[in-house]
């Protein structure tokens, strides 16, 4: 995300999911500038942002661009972090098993060509590493594992395509395409995927969003029951196997990536909402959807073993928002990160600042500004993420800028 629909979905899953309105709480008294703890931590603090390439949402501008044009546009959004003061880009490079390197496993994405399977000629992920280094940036290679299609049409897919070879591979939900995660073949086969590009560059990270079991859509059914019946049979139900066969993927993956190349970080972008209190004594205040029981991964269960290197949770909501609200979310991720080895991050809505279709909260060019200003107060906390790169582009009422200004004022490291 990848992240094109669960941005409109996000804001839906407040009110579709929600047993109370969404409507923002008043905000108490803002602080403008970062605090001096801040700025001590400022020296090694993650100062990320997502560029997606999904639909074209951020990179390539659109589909046919020659391989010069395509080119010069990566190295302007790399510019771009460098001159915000950014230390790291999350770049999308497999949005819907494909790839956006040479892969003896997918075929090439379309976003780059327009025809899935098309050679690009040139190699964008080998030219992102090497480009993001040489200005002193990491290069965290962006992976979505399960879904094959935005669409539900698997003749539309390149004749090469694995989801074609394999159409048992594949569960048509919601109007897109995804592959099971109940089958130990697919498993391995999206390992062996991500793996080619751990092998074949020196990215700084695998990085996983949110989508692992499709999120619900209302009066529809995610059919792998004959997975179930073939693998469920030790398991307390459906939802149980269903978690188990996420945390397998977790877990080998990150095994498989320190094998491959032990100084590769491994971490994931989870919803921001793991399960409410009300459902889990452990969970969060928050009446929202629940990671755990909706698409079926166990966020929390990641970050206390140390299965990752990081965690970057979509905390999308404003302060005050009364079902979802930044200032209780981010002490909750706090508590769950003390201890353990997984660094925590926070992913930032930055899209949705200056959005005249969001809670007036959002209008207010600070609010961005304040959510650092409050994180920096758990020192769990170890920095942020953006979503996304057009949005750190445009950045509508200048809420990116007021970051910059009031927190990056000196370059940081990212942790490691």
């Amino acid at each position: 995300m990848g992240r094109l629909t669960r941005r409109a979905f996000a804001l839906a899953a407040l009110s579709a999911f929600t047993t109370t309105g969404a409507a923002a709480a008043p905000v108490g008294e803002r602080r403008g500038t970062a605090t001096v703890e801040g700025e001590r931590r400022a020296t090694a603090e993650m100062r990320g942002m997502w560029l997606a390439t999904v639909t074209n949402r951020d990179w390539p501008s659109r589909t046919g661009l020659t391989a010069a044009a395509q080119r010069a546009e990566l190295i302007a959004w790399l510019d771009l972090a460098v001159r915000r003061r950014l230390n790291t880009v999350v770049l999308q490079v497999r949005p819907t098993a494909d790839a956006l390197w040479p892969s003896p496993y997918e075929p090439w994405s379309q976003v780059l060509t327009g025809t899935q399977g098309k050679a690009p000629g040139w190699d964008p992920l080998g030219t992102a590493v090497t480009e993001a280094h040489a200005r002193g940036l990491q290069l965290h290679a962006w992976f979505n594992p399960y879904r094959v299609a935005t669409h539900d049409d698997p003749t539309k897919l390149a004749a090469s395509h694995p989801a074609r070879r394999h159409p048992d591979w594949v569960v048509p939900f919601g109007g897109k395409l995804y592959y099971n995660p109940g089958l130990p073949e697919v498993r391995a086969f999206v390992e062996d995927a991500i793996l080619d590009a751990v092998k074949k560059y020196p990215v700084d990270a695998v990085h996983f969003d949110d989508y692992f079991y499709p999120y619900p859509v209302a009066g529809q059914t995610f059919d792998d029951e004959a997975a179930y019946d073939a693998y469920g049979g030790d398991f307390a139900g459906r939802a149980a196997w269903r978690r188990d066969n996420i945390d397998k993927l977790v877990l080998e993956t990150a095994a498989r990536i320190k094998a491959t190349r032990p100084g590769t970080q491994f971490g994931i972008s989870p919803f921001g909402v793991w399960r409410n209190a009300s459902t889990d004594s452990r969970g969060s205040d928050t009446r929202a959807l629940q990671s755990y029981d909706d698409i079926h991964a166990d966020t929390r269960k990641w970050v206390r073993e140390g299965w990752l290197d990081y965690v970057v949770p979509q905390v999308y909501w404003n302060i005050g928002l009364s079902a979802a609200d930044y200032a209780k979310l981010v002490p909750w991720w706090a508590e769950v990160a003390k201890g353990s080895r997984t660094r925590l991050y926070i992913g930032e809505a930055l899209y949705r600042a200056g959005d005249p279709a969001q809670p007036a909260a959002w209008q207010d060019p600070a609010e961005l500004s304040d959510h650092l200003d409050l994180a920096a107060a758990h020192p769990e906390v170890r920095g942020h993420v953006f979503f996304a790169a057009t949005d750190v582009k445009t950045d509508r009422i200048g809420a990116m800028a007021r970051v910059v200004a009031d927190h990056y004022q000196q370059p940081a490291e990212p942790p490691r």
